[in-house]
């Protein structure tokens, strides 16, 4: 079951090497530094998503993120955390570790933006290829 569908879009400076991270912003900007963001632009932030989504997400539960650029796809998953706060208005971060902030919105993941398929990365670097993030439980 589709809990919420993210849209953002690539950059040119697109890295995606960051080792413990993911980010998705709602920024129409990026510098080298943010190597953990994989598109811009995004629809939506924590603050924004559903109700039904942030009370599964703050139950703990497994959730699959589904990542789709241009037909191709990747999947993460991680868990909810009642300790998630789900306020920041810029930007959704998945982690591999535990630590949350208010832009935490899943943690103990099995992928950060090093580990997505390079062939998406690859589009991601494209400011016209549109990321489709799909949360899924």
């Amino acid at each position: 079951m589709i809990l919420e569908e993210i849209i953002a879009f690539g950059h040119e400076k697109v890295l995606a090497k960051h080792k413990t991270t993911i980010e998705i912003t709602r920024e129409n900007f990026l510098t080298k530094n943010g190597d953990c963001i994989i598109a811009v632009n995004a629809n939506k932030s924590c603050f924004d998503l559903n109700e039904n989504l942030k009370s599964v997400l703050k139950s703990g539960e497994k959730i699959i993120f589904e990542i789709e650029v241009n037909g191709k796809k990747d999947k993460i998953t991680a868990f909810g955390s009642n300790q998630l706060d789900l306020s920041n208005k810029t930007s959704i971060v998945i982690r591999k570790s535990n630590y949350i902030d208010d832009r935490t919105i899943a943690i103990n993941a099995d992928k950060a933006a090093c580990n997505i398929r390079r062939d998406i990365i690859e589009e991601l670097k494209n400011p016209k290829a549109k990321l489709i993030l799909r949360v899924i439980k």
